[in-house]
């Protein structure tokens, strides 16, 4: 009749949106998917795709075999997952995390996985917060980590942890009154050059709806999409910035930044993991549950427990 093999063809031509982006997927060539499409359409004797048109669309015997396919490959994957001790399940693990994620805990997740799941390959995907949303619509990766800036409905959520954000500048850099430092209001903060992360950060996202609902507007902005490249633009005096507190105290106890009070203060960031709530899997739980485990942004590159002194390498911050 047929095999998984061309079940997964079909599946992910559909959801891919083409012959060449399922074959990459399933890392296979060309021919060989459209081989096993073959063999499906011989087997059924009725063509599944429109071939008169330029894009992968199914037809309506498609559109029927296809919602077949997505059951019988759920029903395979939960039950591997269900027999299979943790050791010895081979998979691939696509796990998306913004940069601050890969600057902190990322490091401990990764050698949890590993204990748990040492024949699993953990194909980490770091970027900004827009562009793994997009990736996770497309069905390119399995799950995501990122501040909780959107509301779709299509994904489940999952609570992970919280980062608190203080505004940073360098030292010297906002005049202060003769009597020493003092709590600025969100107006007298908005005079000078404020730093941010942009339009595709979850954090730039989230601080720009807050700084709109504080209804002052900064004088000048400059917009970096880049965490590590946002710290260098503070610690170098180009403007005041949003920078996570806890993790870059280092700088801090250097001189090379130091928090500036505002009144109100910044509200913390909460991060959540997102996924594809049609597609459940065990095994994705299980590695979200270890996620929330490691969630902590408190010190950088961490190995160990946090804060824990062989966790941390050599003990020294890289900024």
């Amino acid at each position: 009749m047929f095999s998984f093999k061309q079940l997964e063809a079909l599946y992910w031509i559909a959801a891919l949106g083409g012959f060449a982006a399922a074959a990459r997927k399933l890392n296979t060539t060309q021919s060989a998917i459209s081989k096993r499409i073959k063999e499906l359409e011989v087997s059924f004797d009725t063509a599944l795709f429109d071939r008169d048109l330029r894009q992968a669309r199914l037809t309506e015997k498609g559109e029927e075999l296809l919602l077949v396919a997505r059951r019988l490959l759920e029903q395979r994957d939960a039950a591997v997952e269900q027999l299979s001790k943790p050791e010895v399940v081979e998979r691939r693990l696509r796990i998306g995390v913004t940069e601050l994620t890969a600057m902190t805990w990322l490091p401990r997740l990764v050698r949890l996985v590993r204990e748990h799941y040492p024949k699993v390959v953990i194909e980490p995907d770091v970027d900004l917060s827009v562009t793994l949303r997009d990736k996770l619509l497309a069905d390119e990766i399995d799950a995501i980590i990122v501040p909780d800036a959107f509301a779709e409905s299509r994904f489940s959520v999952l609570p992970m942890g919280k980062v608190k954000s203080v505004w940073m500048a360098k030292p010297g850099l906002l005049p202060r009154l003769p009597s020493g430092s003092r709590v600025l209001r969100m107006h007298e903060l908005a005079a000078h050059t404020i730093l941010t992360q942009g339009d595709k950060s979850g954090t730039g996202i989230i601080y720009d709806r807050w700084f709109k609902s504080q209804v002052v507007s900064p004088s000048n902005s400059i917009s970096c999409s880049s965490l590590v490249a946002l710290i260098g633009l503070t610690v170098s005096g180009m403007g005041v910035s949003y920078l996570p507190h806890l993790c870059l105290r280092s700088l801090i106890e250097r001189g090379a930044l130091e928090v500036v009070e505002t009144t109100p203060a910044l509200p913390e960031i909460p991060y959540v993991a997102l996924y594809r709530g049609e597609r459940k899997s065990n095994f994705i739980s299980s590695i979200l549950m270890l996620a929330q485990e490691c969630c902590e942004f408190s010190d950088l590159f961490q190995i160990e427990e946090v804060g824990a002194e062989k966790g941390m390498l050599s003990g020294a911050s890289p900024f």
